[in-house]
């Protein structure tokens, strides 16, 4: 599961627990211009009518992805409606602190134009989820009233690697043990990827059992293979003091890592179609052809898929990583001088410097 550093892509922060070795690059196979834009909402829909077939309520959140919730990437353009209503929330990375490194601010143009799509969100009854990164205890309560004053549930993580519980505030902000029902209820959430400080699924467990976080967003998979079970999801979804939270589970679509279940060896010799290069940030991890089918499959729609696991386990909904995959497509078109058929080309309109 990734440690977290600071790319060129707005695509910030990526959770990573295994690194692996190098691999020749997947050839790219001819096709003509795409729309990878609507390629990724048409999957973020997907999924979210696919877990809800199975479980009415299944809760969908795209991270990094601000700018789909328009046709065009602007924060005026016309709202991409379909996906909007597939959706049931958003989050960023460091809209506020971490964006180019620890208790850093965010540049003011960059925050601005999050900021405005983040208000796209609300003004549709999205709940917007937060995770700056900051331990500068007076950025850590800057960061939770800039939050607090525009509605968006706030987290200020203490570390890039997502592998700790921070230890301050003591107790999340607007902490409390009082029955929820929706996620919008919630005052505050818990990004926790990495479990390497935990011997095992049952004292990750109990630690985070003792929290009062309303949200709490992890990895399905114990270090990065053992899937969590459904009693084990059940006591996470329960507070010790006695009021519930809920339980998403990371979820990465836009890249394949070679530590999750679903990784064939045989594939760094002789990659699949949906195969694409590997990320040069990221060893083990490679960018995916996710509008293809074979790419799907691995996602959804057998007992052994990422989803089908998450679903069995319990868990309240997703919470999508590399969503902005898109972005890579993109820029591969520009290196390559054709157009994409959405007329979009490089960063598009993510405001990455």
């Amino acid at each position: 599961m990734r440690a977290i550093a600071f790319l060129t892509s707005w695509t910030l922060f990526l959770p990573l627990l295994l690194l692996g070795g190098c691999r020749p690059e997947a050839p790219s196979p001819a096709e003509g211009p795409r729309d990878y834009r609507a390629d990724m909402r048409d999957l973020v829909v997907r999924i979210g009518a696919y877990a809800r077939e199975r479980r009415p309520g299944f809760l969908v959140v795209p991270q990094n992805g601000l700018q789909l919730l328009t046709e065009d990437g602007d924060p005026g353009g016309r709202v991409a409606s379909r996906y909007v209503g597939a959706i049931d929330g958003v989050a960023q990375e460091g809209l506020f602190f971490g964006y180019g490194g620890m208790d850093r601010p965010t540049p003011e143009p960059v925050r601005r134009r999050l900021n405005r799509l983040a208000a796209r969100a609300r003004e549709r009854g999205l709940f917007v989820l937060v995770a700056d990164y900051c331990r500068d205890r007076e950025k850590v309560e800057r960061s939770h009233r800039l939050n607090e004053k525009r509605g968006y549930i706030g987290f200020a993580a203490s570390s890039r690697g997502l592998d700790r519980i921070p230890a301050y505030p003591v107790r999340p902000f607007g902490h409390h043990c009082r029955p929820l029902s929706t996620p919008a209820e919630a005052e505050n959430f818990l990004y926790l990827l990495n479990m390497c400080s935990y011997d095992d699924r049952n004292a990750f467990v109990d630690a985070l059992r003792e929290t009062r976080y309303d949200v709490v967003v992890t990895d399905p998979f114990f270090h990065g293979d053992l899937p969590f079970s459904r009693r084990q999801v059940g006591a996470l979804r329960r507070k010790a003091c006695g009021g519930n939270r809920f339980v998403l589970a990371y979820m990465s679509i836009g890249e394949a890592e070679d530590y999750r279940p679903y990784w064939q060896p045989s594939w760094k010799a002789a990659p699949p179609p949906w195969l694409d290069r590997e990320n040069p940030d990221w060893p083990g991890n490679f960018k995916v052809r996710y509008w293809r089918k074979d790419w799907q499959e691995i996602l959804m729609g057998r007992e052994v898929a990422v989803l089908d696991r998450i679903l069995d386990a319990g868990f309240d909904g997703v919470y999508l990583d590399i969503v902005d995959a898109f972005e890579h497509f993109e820029a591969k078109l520009k290196e390559e001088g054709r157009p994409s058929s959405s007329g979009r080309s490089g960063r598009g309109s993510s405001g990455t410097p």
